[in-house]
């Protein structure tokens, strides 16, 4: 139906034609991430068509985002107009949220075609069953996903490096998060291994090869796995395994740190580095942050939805993500799997429609042209630091301003005399998506209202977030039996009307 190259590709032109220069990296001195939700329509049902031609699809990018940042907490505010967190994953994220406030307006008000359609509960909707979605990242979640074993080949056999080599031998954060790609150094500079990647020589040293970037830039094509002849090296880069001959000698770092109340990273030398499977949140220039890691919340996603609590009172069912696709970076599936599902593959007693999601993970060999390694290559020995992007933009499948470029959490130009201003407000911010949420309701007759905002008069968005009773009860499953460190905002941030 369609491959992770193709979902690539189609992110990557869309981001080339769609998305302004503003906000985007300058050239040779910049980089940035990039995520969007691709929305994947089916054909109609071909009834007694049996034939082999392979099922045609209809793709289309509905929310898009880049970005790198996330504030501090001393910079968090409690009227929820500012972007707490701006990594790629999650602008997609509230940018697909106000696609879908937009699809439900849509449903509400009859005027068009929807992706939605009535549900069998008063006031509620649920998804086309023709309809779902695939997030593309072209880079690995920052946390658990990102701490990736390094193999090298032996000479002589070894023992087996099982699929959970990290649980005994575990991997800390650099103080980098937006480049695990950059943190192949061990604690000895002087090894061979390290002396023979800074001269830009394998040294048999071997991730995914869709993800290695070299100095050509070339892209090798991912092994077939199902192929006797994938040769040992090849086939643990492909499934996270290292075979006899060969053993795990380090691990990719994240930056993301351990949260308060998890165990610590071990920091020794090497493979020992992480623990694996455990919360993080990002880092900070010197000032802490609330913002879980990319890995921790789309682990969350796929057990909640993405659509939060705010939308639940409308839908009978959560908006679940069907696949992921990574871009071309350091890979591995078995760390994806293990951050993304695995670590919460044994919740259970979950409410009616909730439930953790087999997700359907792949890797494209194609690189983004803005990405850190792109960049890096292209730039040789250019003069100067490469640098992040401080920008992010968010876009959105929807008729009005569907751009939106952001720094530090608002739009990008707003100066400090300017923040309270309405126009200083990016429109994925929490007060500007409760603003979506309202108009929703206000387009509604009171007496088609579901039973959730029927209850009792609502005033603030915490009051609405909490009557979302279903997902709440969820989230605090979810909470008790796998995610107990979570770092939540306090109430006090969500008081605003």
């Amino acid at each position: 139906m369609w491959t992770a190259d193709e979902i690539a590709q189609l992110c990557y032109e869309h981001y080339r034609i769609r998305l302004p220069k503003q906000g985007k990296p300058e050239p040779n001195r910049e980089w940035t991430l990039l995520a969007a939700v691709v929305k994947i329509q089916s054909p109609p049902d071909r009834g007694c068509d049996t034939s082999d031609k392979p099922v045609r699809v209809t793709k289309e990018v509905v929310s898009m985002g880049t970005g790198t940042k996330c504030i501090g907490q001393s910079k968090m505010r409690k009227s929820g107009d500012v972007l707490n967190d701006s990594h790629a994953e999650v602008i997609a994220r509230r940018s697909f949220q106000r696609y879908l406030f937009h699809q439900l307006l849509l449903a509400a008000t009859l005027k068009e075609d929807s992706i939605f359609v009535p549900g069998t509960q008063r006031g509620q909707w649920k998804l086309r069953p023709d309809l779902f979605f695939v997030f593309f990242s072209s880079h690995t979640p920052c946390g658990d996903a990102s701490v990736i074993p390094m193999f090298e080949s032996e000479e002589q056999p070894c023992y087996p490096v099982s699929r959970d080599w990290a649980k005994t031998s575990s991997v800390e954060a650099s103080g980098n998060l937006e480049a695990p790609e950059n943190k192949r150094t061990r604690e000895d500079p002087d090894s061979p291994i390290i002396k023979k990647m800074r001269l830009g020589i394998p040294a048999r040293l071997v991730t995914n090869s869709t993800a290695h970037c070299d100095e050509q830039g070339s892209d090798p094509v991912t092994p077939d796995v199902s192929s006797p002849n994938v040769p040992l090296e090849e086939l643990a880069s492909v499934t996270g395994i290292a075979p006899y001959s060969v053993k795990v000698v380090d691990v990719y770092r994240t930056g993301a740190k351990c949260v308060p109340g998890e165990a610590g990273d071990p920091r020794k030398p090497g493979a020992a580095y992480h623990q694996v499977g455990l919360l993080r949140v990002k880092p900070g220039r010197g000032d802490r942050t609330c913002s879980m890691s990319c890995s921790d919340k789309v682990a969350r996603w796929n057990v909640l939805g993405c659509q939060g609590a705010l939308l639940m009172h409308f839908l009978e069912e959560p908006v679940y993500l069907s696949a992921v696709v990574i871009g071309k970076c350091p890979y591995s599936q078995e760390a994806m799997h293990r951050a993304l599902v695995g670590r919460c593959q044994n919740v259970s007693a979950l409410p009616k429609g909730f439930g953790v999601q087999e997700l359907k993970m792949q890797q494209s060999h194609l690189l983004f042209e803005q990405s850190r390694c792109a960049v890096q290559t292209k730039r040789a020995d250019s003069p100067g630091r490469l640098v992040p992007c401080g920008a992010a933009i968010s876009w959105s499948a929807v008729p009005e301003q569907p751009l939106d470029v952001t720094a530090n959490g608002f739009p990008q130009g707003t100066t400090k005399k300017g923040i309270r201003n309405l126009q200083a407000r990016s429109r994925i911010s929490k007060v500007e998506l409760f603003r979506s949420f309202q108009k929703l309701l206000s387009s509604i007759a009171e007496d088609k209202w579901p039973d959730s905002l029927r209850v009792q008069k609502l005033h603030t968005y915490q009051e609405y977030k909490k009557a979302a009773s279903t997902y709440q009860e969820a989230w605090s499953t979810l909470r008790k039996q796998a995610f107990g460190s979570w770092i939540r905002n306090p109430p006090d941030y969500h008081q605003f009307e």
